[in-house]
């Protein structure tokens, strides 16, 4: 089977998984991805939101609309990006809103687990050069649990496979960090990072 097959039916079981909901978790399917198996660039955010379930496609609101602000300081088109590259989250269907109200709610441990496999699948079938990690629960996939956003924005890290991973915070307007003035300053590094990484894969295509 070629790897495009093994993507759509990837996609399909994705769809179909009701392991959440079985599990007794408030979440709402379908799974919500975007994108190509033969993307360069991936990006892995923490979970769908409402909005990108009734879209069916990912960072689709108002975080969405900021994230798509700094890609495109890194020379990147969104509609380009949404139509050639590939978007994921640590777990799959919206989560529900948070008991406080603050947002949405934060997927436990048990539900990333059963969601796992899912994205490591889809990290080996698109085998990216790049992965833009969006936010504290998809950054510590890679990073360690306890290290500070401070101390992670505007870094880099490769891994042994030779992909790059270059995090960023969350953009929900629930979050106060990228408003700050001085985590700004690490913001525009890890933009500049992620141009770095778009003009050697792609030159001027996707600007």
């Amino acid at each position: 089977m070629s790897d495009q097959n093994n993507f759509a039916e990837l996609q399909t079981r994705m769809r179909a998984c009701r392991l959440c909901v079985e599990g007794g978790y408030q979440v709402t399917p379908p799974a919500v991805t975007q994108g190509q198996v033969t993307a360069r660039m991936m990006t892995i955010g923490q979970a769908p939101g409402i909005t990108e379930v009734e879209a069916k496609r990912p960072f689709n609101a108002g975080s969405g609309t900021r994230l798509f602000a700094w890609l495109r300081e890194a020379g990147i088109d969104e509609d380009w990006f949404r139509s050639t590259q590939y978007m994921s989250s640590v777990t799959k269907c919206y989560p529900g809103r948070s008991k406080s109200g603050g947002g949405d709610r934060v997927p436990s441990r048990a539900e990333q687990k059963l969601c796992r496999p899912f994205l490591e699948e889809e990290i080996a079938l698109v085998n990216p050069e790049l992965i833009i990690l969006i936010g504290g629960l998809a950054i510590k996939l890679f990073f360690p649990a306890k290290a500070k956003l401070t101390e992670i924005i505007g870094t880099q890290m490769q891994t042994v496979e030779g992909r790059w991973i270059v995090p960023v915070p969350h953009p929900s307007g629930a979050s106060r960090w990228h408003q700050i003035k001085e985590n700004q300053a690490l913001i525009q590094k890890a933009i500049g990072l992620i141009r770095g990484h778009k003009e050697r894969m792609f030159g001027e295509e996707g600007n």
